[in-house]
């Protein structure tokens, strides 16, 4: 980090954000919450040449403020908690307030600042179609773990109680529908031309494609590493010293990896490029599930390039 630049880390709660800033004349604060204290912190904060702001994901409360401080023109990354967590702990800090996080934070801020790759931390700004769609995503994953528990609830139900699960399975179920025809709709009216070129792709379906435009925005803009890190499905090195650890892919999106998955498992079958890669690798003594995984990845960069060129799925470009 430069002696100018300015970073700034924001511990987020339900009802307050504790900020803490780096590099700059600026107190450690405490603002609201909502639309009136996001509007003074990023007057507050324009005012600093502010380089990085780093947040928490924390279940959506994060959100909101994120998307303010972006369109206030202040570059925002979004951690998982446990990244920032760690952090605090590899610094010797085991303490843990909303003070002590906004201050680590910002210190993990002036670490990322540095980075080459900063730009695949950054969160793009979603309009308010992509919020949307976000959220009708998020709630259909909400009724398929609903849906879940009752079925599971089921199988060791007694004869009475059994009537009262079945027709909440239904009731979900017809939940689940009406939540699948609004996201396919949404989709359509708002991302028909993007939603046509991931289908173009054989294996990516009306579903996948809804979630990947809802949680990887970032789909296109970065490069097929930083795309593939990102998500969780980059294998990670595991060697020291003369030791040549067996790689792992850890981490990453979970819920797009999730419909990554099971987009693979289509695409291994039925897209000649992806089920040629996927033979060649089984035949070559790769495990089935290491495999699927390198298929994966493959399906997921290549995704990135159409994104990036705004080119579909051609067969002939795409080899084993």
């Amino acid at each position: 980090m430069s002696a100018t630049s300015v970073v700034v880390g924001i511990d987020v709660a339900k009802a307050h954000v504790d900020v803490a800033v780096l590099g700059g004349e600026f107190a450690a604060q405490r603002f609201t919450n909502e639309a009136e204290g996001h509007s003074v912190l990023a007057a507050a904060l324009q005012s600093l040449s502010v380089t990085l702001v780093v947040m928490e994901a924390t279940g959506g409360y994060e959100a909101t403020l994120a998307c303010a401080l972006q369109a206030a023109g202040l570059p925002v990354a979004v951690i998982n908690p446990k990244q920032a967590r760690d952090f605090a702990k590899a610094m010797g800090r085991l303490a843990k307030t909303d003070r002590i996080d906004a201050d680590m934070l910002a210190e993990l801020a002036a670490v990322l600042v540095r980075r080459d790759d900063l730009a695949r931390y950054l969160r793009p700004l979603p309009d308010a179609q992509q919020q949307t769609l976000a959220a009708v995503v998020t709630r259909r994953r909400q009724l398929l773990t609903m849906l879940g528990s009752e079925r599971q609830r089921l199988q060791l139900a007694i004869p009475m109680v059994r009537p009262s699960i079945e027709a909440m399975i239904q009731a979900i179920r017809a939940q689940l529908d009406d939540v699948e025809a609004q996201m396919v709709g949404h989709v359509r009216e708002h991302f028909a031309e993007l939603d046509a070129l991931l289908r173009s792709a054989s294996g990516i379906g009306p579903i996948a494609s809804a979630t990947l435009l809802a949680t990887l925005p970032e789909l296109g803009r970065l490069t097929r590493r930083e795309i593939a890190a990102l998500v969780g499905v980059a294998p990670i090195a595991n060697d020291s010293g003369t030791t040549r650890g067996r790689r792992r892919v850890q981490g990453g999106r979970f819920e797009t990896r999730r419909v990554l998955y099971m987009a693979t498992l289509t695409a291994a079958k039925y897209n000649p490029a992806i089920r040629a890669f996927y033979q060649r690798l089984v035949a070559a003594g790769k495990m089935p599930k290491v495999a699927l995984v390198a298929c994966m990845r493959k399906l997921l960069t290549t995704l990135n390039a159409m994104v990036r060129s705004n080119q579909p799925w051609n067969t002939s470009l795409h080899h084993a």
